[in-house]
């Protein structure tokens, strides 16, 4: 979540905030939690581990400095031997991504944060097949679940399920930028985030892959969204003069 101006910061200040309090009407016992950077916080820790006695899947940035040097460190290429696991999935438009992950309970007890039972490190190599080119992504991460409880597998599963709750996020934030919203009373901001969820739902159902270019497509003309949900061949015929 891009982070510049007040209103940004007070609506990462509010999600700190407010998770625990929307995790408190859930049972949550034994379930994994996964957290961006942002939610890579101690209190947050101590708070699913020792009061919820759930367990936690966070991503590692710049927000821990000290955390994150530290597993850096230790997953240093000059040191880094084979991952613990790798997969490779076919995506859309020609895209083949692998996935490798390297995992370690050594830290465990050097780490300063709180629960903390492995560490790991996340490449993402994406390769297009249309231009041969290839990209690499590198994160890193934290869990409370020990080595008996999460294979590095698993943990690379739960991460990946992750990223694909923050696409939906993506979607919602850079089409509808709805972060910028001025509905603030009432229920105002829940009907309207219901609504835009909708509509992308509609969008989905149709099969379509790139939501975003799909929107654009269909942005400020009203008869394209009609034409696009068959709306319009069900209207009535116009009644001869």
């Amino acid at each position: 979540m891009p982070v510049g101006n007040g209103s940004d910061e007070v609506k990462q200040t509010n999600e700190i905030k407010y998770a625990p309090l929307l995790l408190d009407t859930l049972p949550i016992r034994n379930k994994d939690i996964t957290g961006d950077a942002l939610h890579t916080q101690r209190k947050f820790a101590h708070y699913l581990v020792e009061q919820r006695k759930a367990h936690y899947y966070f991503c590692v940035k710049n927000n821990q400095p000290n955390l994150l040097a530290d597993i850096e460190t230790h997953f240093s290429t000059e040191t880094l031997g084979a991952p613990d696991h790798e997969d490779v999935i076919t995506l859309a438009h020609g895209r083949i991504e692998v996935r490798r992950i390297w995992v370690t309970s050594t830290l465990a007890r050097y780490l300063d944060f709180p629960h903390v039972a492995q560490a790991y490190r996340i490449e993402r190599e994406i390769t297009r097949k249309k231009t041969g080119i290839t990209s690499r992504v590198v994160a890193y991460g934290v869990t409370s679940r020990s080595t008996q409880e999460a294979s590095p597998k698993s943990i690379l599963y739960k991460v990946r399920g992750h990223w694909s709750v923050e696409v939906s996020h993506y979607i919602i934030d850079w089409i509808y930028d709805e972060d910028r919203s001025t509905i603030r009373t009432g229920y105002g901001p829940e009907n309207m985030t219901r609504l835009r969820r909708f509509a992308i739902g509609l969008v989905k159902s149709k099969g379509v892959k790139n939501i975003s270019k799909k929107m654009r497509q269909l942005n400020k003309n009203t008869r394209a969204v009609l034409d696009y949900l068959k709306i319009t061949t069900n209207a009535p015929k116009a009644r001869a003069a």
